[in-house]
Order: C-alpha cells, then structure tokens, then sequence
C-alpha cells in the first residue's frame, strides 16, 4: 500500500544495494505534474494503481483511464498470495493493510460504467475536426458550420444537430458566399463522411445530453476517502482519436469550471492520462501548443495530470518540461531509436552519484523504477533505484457482479443513465423546411403569376432564416447578452442544466439583442480550444 507520511506519500521503497531509500511523493507537489514510463511488462498499472491509492487515502479524489480493463480491482481489498509474499521477503518490503477503495465506473459507451456525455458545441470545431481527421480546408468549413449555428442561434448538442446543419449549410451554401466565404461541396461531403465513421464505431453515443458535469469526477465518500474515477477505455482505444479528444476535452473543462488556487496541500483532482502518446500522435503543432498551455495553466486550478506512455520520446519536450515527478520503469534498447529513449530518459533526471542513471533504465526488472520527486523546495530530487511498494488493493479486474453492485451504490447512479433529447438544431431545421415547404405550396399560383423576377434571391432566404432563428431560439437557448454572462458568473454551468436562474436569464434574454451577447467570449477554454460555450 502507499503510506501515507509526514513526508508525503511513499510510493517505493530501496533495492538490496541501497535499502534506506524510499521515495514520498508530496501532495504539495502533486500538481506540478508527472510522468510514467516504461516498456509493456514493467510495472507502470502497478505504481498506476499504487498512486491512486495514495491520493485516495488523503482524500483527493482521481480520474484514470483503464486501457488494459485490469484497474477496477482497485475497488477491492487486495489478498496475500503466494507470489505476492515471496515478492515482498525478497525486497524487505512492507506486507499492505489490504483495503478497497471507493470506485465510481465510467464508460463513453454506457456498457461497463456510467455513460459520458458531451454536446458538439462544447467540444468544438477544433477538437472535432482532429477526431475527424480533417484537413485544414475542411476543418475551416466545420468552423464555419459552427459559426453559421451560432449566429442562427441554433444549438449543436448531438450527432444529428451537427449532421443537420452541415446539410443545411451545403444546401444552401451560395447564401453563404458574400458573409462567410466559399463552402465546398466536397469539404461538407468529407464531414459527413468522418462523423458517418463516428457513428458507425458508437462514438455517436459521446455527443448528446445529460452533459457530464466535472464536479462529478471530484468526490470523497463518507470516511474522507477520494473517490477513483475509471474510465474504461479498452473498447475506447479501438477509436485512438476518440479517446484522445475526449481526454483533451476532459482537461479543457477542468481548467474552465474550476477556480483559480494557486498552490494547495494537496491537489483538488489528479487526472492520469494512460496511452498518452494518442494525444500527440500526428497533432497539428497548433495543437500541441495548446496543450502545452493547458498542462501549465491547470496547475494553478489545484489539478495535476500525470501521463503515462511507453516511451519517454511520445512527449514533446514543451510539454515534458511541465512533468516534474518522475517514475521511470525499464526500457529496451534493441534500436536506434530505443537507444536514443534511453539516453533522453538519463538526461532528464537529476543524475545520483552513486547511479549510473542510464545503465540502469536498461538493467530494471519487473515493479522496480527509477524514481526522482519534487522536493519541498520545488526541486527534483536526487533519482533514486527503488521498488514500487505494492498495492492494498486487488490486483486485476473485478467480477461482473461486483460491477454492477458498484453502479448500483455510486453516487452518480441514475443522473446519466437517461438521455435527454431537448429541440435544437435539427428539430429546428427540420421545422424550418416544412414551414418553408408548406409556405411554398400555398404561394405556388401567386409566383408563377409574379414571374422569375419576384423569387427570392440566396441572401434573402439566409437572411430570413437567421430572423427566424432569432424569434424562435434565442428565448429557448437562454442566449444574448445575460446568457453568456450567466455562464461566467455560474462558474462555467451549462444551459443545458435547468435551473431557476438559467429560466429567469431566459425571461431576461428575449429583450436582449443577440448580436451583442455572442461577442462574448464563452470562456478562456473556449477560446483556446475552439470549443463553444453553448
């Protein structure tokens, strides 16, 4: 088990030539960041797992992707078995107080946790066009969508709505020309087609309403305990891009609802990125410095993000510059670029005189690491060669029963479980069509008789759909003015969680021009990411 100590959370303990180390993890330090390394088979579930724990048994709560589907055990006291107790005599290790801790299960696909949401406005252009895999061109026309949707005042909370709108745009792409510039045909046909994929691997389930609210993630249960939030992830991984937005959505929306602390005792949520190499993978360089941004302006919200990939190269150095706590489990060096790894891992810790720092990385067994913490002063310590103490709880994934005892006793069963689909963008262009259908058919006889010369030009017919959008959404989105104030002052809350301040803001909004209300900027996040505050 991690203990917890004066000195902060002990996460490993000395090997046999140097048995007085044991490296403690401040909690103070936590939300400077940190990073997991090594090659499959070396450890990095287990010191995963062991630092979950610690954060757990001071009580701050804990999100975790589990990609490989054997985290969940976490929620179970662990037993000792015979390989364990032979592990723990060979490395004079402490045998665990075995304990559970409080789990709350999560899954995009509503399958193995609670399902998780989000609406297509609050991902973004940006986030989207990534997982679409779209290229400049076409990703400029999506932000055009989204800018078209947004001055119709015409909400994007799920598949349909953003499916909808593209038609809508395409079809009507000449009205367009003169505010917007140039909508190709081809550009609307490649979106479609990318969220169609969507769709077809259950990504579509992602998008849609009840939203997640983050505050969920960050929970303690009755003993002061944090909750750990696990998110699985295995079938989630059959989709890279899906995965890696979602996470990068994650981190956007921890930044933009959580207030400003500066440095705590101990870290308000601590947020493991498994796979992290999926974030950067092909990433536009725009891209990546956003994150970059994102890593380092979050700490100041008391949130620490720790990633864990296989090798240390799949970060870049602008982003590896922020890690300061590092465990770093074996690597193999059968390659060039193996060899190149290894040497980066050396440099980037803080060298021991008494180590020979990257010999050793090649030389680790199984569960042992080379660990180097921030110490009470901010610094790196000293890297130290020690063994991940191992953890209270099971190891493994638990059992289908004990799933579904977890879900039925979290504190969040019931609130996602059902969805919501409230009139948005394709009820409204949906309406809009048959209104303009009927009204066409009605009035056939008195354009024939008017001539070519009375039909309505492109601008117009764009022009008249914005003022209907106008009349008839602005009340039911809580737009204008006050509705972008109402989500300042509400901390980042959503329109789409009712309340009696959002129905008077509503009331409020009608007698307020729209057209100032969307200069606003939605949130600092929003602006960073592309993402809409809707």
């Amino acid at each position: 088990m991690a203990s917890i100590h004066e000195e902060g959370i002990l996460i490993a303990q000395g090997t046999a030539d140097h048995p007085a180390a044991r490296c403690f993890l401040r909690p103070d330090k936590a939300n400077r960041h940190g990073l997991i390394t090594g090659a499959t088979g070396t450890g990095k579930t287990i010191t995963l797992q062991t630092l979950a724990e610690g954060f757990s048994g001071i009580g701050v709560p804990v999100f975790m992707a589990d990609v490989k589907g054997d985290l969940t055990g976490i929620s179970q006291p662990g037993v000792l078995s015979d390989k364990l107790a032979k592990i723990i005599r060979e490395r004079s290790l402490e045998a665990p107080a075995f304990t559970g801790y409080p789990t709350t299960l999560w899954d995009v696909f509503g399958q193995q946790g609670h399902p998780v949401r989000a609406t297509v406005s609050d991902l973004g252009p940006l986030l989207l066009a990534r997982m679409l895999n779209l290229n400049d061109t076409q990703a400029g026309v999506l932000q055009l969508v989204f800018k078209i949707a947004d001055d119709d005042g015409l909400l994007l909370l799920d598949m349909k709505d953003l499916r909808a709108m593209c038609q809508d745009v395409g079809d009507n792409a000449s009205s367009y020309t003169t505010e917007y510039g140039n909508i190709s045909a081809a550009s609307i046909g490649a979106i479609q087609r990318g969220l169609m994929q969507i769709e077809s691997q259950g990504g579509d389930r992602f998008f849609g309403e009840p939203m997640l609210n983050i505050q969920d993630f960050m929970q303690t249960d009755a003993g002061g305990k944090g909750v750990i939030n696990i998110l699985a992830a295995d079938k989630l991984m059959q989709s890279p891009r899906l995965y890696a937005t979602f996470i990068l959505w994650m981190l956007s929306e921890l930044f933009e609802s959580l207030p400003e602390v500066g440095d705590l005792d101990k870290p308000k949520l601590v947020f493991f990125f498994d796979e992290a190499h999926l974030l950067f993978a092909d990433a536009p360089k725009v891209l990546v410095e956003r994150i970059e941004l994102v890593v380092r302006l979050v700490r100041s919200k008391g949130v620490g993000v720790f990633f864990v990939t296989q090798n240390p190269l799949d970060i870049p150095d602008s982003v590896l510059a922020q890690l300061g706590n590092r465990v770093q489990h074996a690597l193999r060096a059968f390659t060039p670029r193996d060899q190149k790894a290894v040497k980066s891992a050396a440099d980037t810790m803080r060298a021991n005189p008494r180590l020979d720092v990257a010999t050793a990385i090649t030389e680790l067994g199984v569960g042992e690491a080379l660990v180097s913490l921030m110490d009470d002063k901010g610094r790196p310590s000293v890297t130290e060669r020690a063994y991940i103490v191992p953890p209270a709880s099971q190891i493994g994934p638990i059992r289908p029963e004990q799933r579904q005892a977890l879900l039925a006793e979290s504190l969040v069963a019931g609130v996602y479980e059902k969805t919501t689909d409230r009139a948005s963008a394709f009820e409204a262009l949906k309406g809009r069509t048959d209104h303009h259908t009927d009204h066409h058919t009605d009035h056939r006889t008195d354009n024939l008789a008017s001539g070519p010369n009375s039909a309505p030009n492109p601008r117009q017919a764009h022009s008249g759909r914005a003022q209907d959008a106008t009349k008839t959404e602005a009340p039911a989105e809580g737009g204008g003015l006050l509705g972008s104030l109402g989500d300042m002052l509400g901390g980042g809350a959503r329109r789409s969680r009712a309340g009696v301040g959002e129905q008077l803001l509503k009331s409020a909004a009608s007698a307020v021009g729209r057209e100032v209300g969307r200069q606003i900027i939605r949130g600092v996040l929003g602006s960073i990411l592309g993402g809409g505050r809707r």
